[in-house]
């Protein structure tokens, strides 16, 4: 037996013996990975929580950037501290920043998101599912989302600009359009991944084309459609600030934006710290709902 190191067999495990390091301090204790599970013999590559490292690492961040910046080894234009960023959101909070309070700016950038989303949803999953099941949809389709897929949303801003003027429509537009094709590509590819044995099955059981698509094909591709959706929701949140640059009085990116033409730094990591706490919050939302909607997925 080597020293600091002891062995046992656990039950469920096929015999394979668990080594336990003792000592070795916080550190070994704390990124060692978890024993595999009863009829895992290696477990999954990557498998295990890494809540606890992600904390810290939160936690390291934070400390680093209020030492960094109480100490002055940055100027404050440049990255100003926590402080003074708490204190614009609680200005912000309770007597507004450019013009608005923080909730209005919030609020009017969330109808802009999820409305874009919305739309994006109940156009682009089925448009996605047709290309994958229908090939005159997908030549149809196909050409104009894998062309303009790869421009920078800032690219046609002015055309939306010129076709449908400056009001809030075009905002939204701008959106859905960055949303609309990785969601649309994200459930076509879904559906080609489906296994023909298991459509085969179904036709050897009597199924009809419509019961194909809605019981095997939608199925089997809903992980592919929840991937897309946490992509489209997250492209959105990054074509925002661009969306919110024409003519917009109130929102997160003109918040943001306003400031910077002020160089108020302080304001500007506010907005932008303000706008990762409900996109994070919003794909952690889509993660439980795609474990509660989806048990199966990755087990089978």
């Amino acid at each position: 037996m080597v020293e600091g190191r002891s062995t046992s067999t656990q039950p469920g495990t096929g015999g394979v013996a668990a080594t336990h390091v003792g000592g070795g301090g916080v550190l070994s204790r704390l990124f060692v990975s978890k024993a595999a599970a009863p009829g895992q013999l290696y477990g999954a590559p990557g498998h295990g929580d890494s809540s606890v490292i992600a904390v810290v690492t939160t936690i390291v961040l934070v400390v680093g950037w209020f030492v960094i910046t109480n100490a002055g080894w940055v100027k404050p234009l440049f990255l100003p501290t926590p402080q003074a960023v708490w204190g614009k959101f609680v200005l912000a909070a309770t007597e507004g920043v450019s013009n608005s309070t923080l909730a209005q700016h919030t609020g009017a950038s969330l109808l802009r998101i999820f409305g874009a989303f919305a739309l994006a949803c109940v156009t682009a999953i089925p448009i996605g599912i047709l290309m994958g099941t229908n090939r005159i949809v997908r030549g149809i389709f196909d050409p104009p989302i894998e062309f303009y897929r790869p421009l920078p949303p800032l690219a046609y801003l002015p055309l939306v600009i010129i076709w449908f003027g400056i009001g809030e429509f075009s905002k939204i537009l701008l959106i859905y359009l960055a949303i609309f094709a990785p969601m649309a590509i994200s459930a076509r590819a879904g559906v080609r991944s489906v296994s023909i044995e298991q459509i085969h099955a179904a036709y050897a059981m009597g199924a009809s084309r419509f019961q194909i698509v809605w019981h095997v094909i939608l199925k089997a591709a809903l992980p592919e459609i929840f991937t897309g959706m946490r992509i489209g929701i997250g492209v959105g949140w990054t074509t925002l600030v661009a969306a919110e640059m024409v003519a917009a009085t109130r929102g997160l990116g003109f918040m943001v934006l306003n400031a910077a033409e002020f160089l108020a730094s302080d304001t500007v990591i506010m907005g932008i710290i303000v706008i990762g706490l409900f996109a994070f919050g919003f794909d952690l939302l889509m993660r439980y709902v795609e474990r509660v909607a989806l048990p199966w997925k990755g087990r089978v």
